[in-house]
């Protein structure tokens, strides 16, 4: 069989944690942020755990996490 290839777009936004779980970036950080408070700016700097049904399709974009 074949090399599988990384998707490269899913390979910059998200990584692996310790246990094998997807970490990923909260969305609406890039612009448009005066009118949003600071403590929801504060909040979006944090990394998340990706939910289990989306995770399955994020490793099938990433086979060698």
């Amino acid at each position: 069989m074949p090399k599988l290839k990384t998707h490269r777009g899913a390979a910059k936004r998200f990584k692996v944690s310790g246990s094998g779980k997807i970490i990923k970036f909260k969305a609406f950080k890039s612009h448009i942020l005066e009118k949003k408070s600071p403590k929801r700016r504060r909040n979006l700097r944090k990394q998340e755990v990706m939910s289990s049904g989306d995770s399955k399709r994020v490793k099938k974009l990433l086979p060698y996490l």
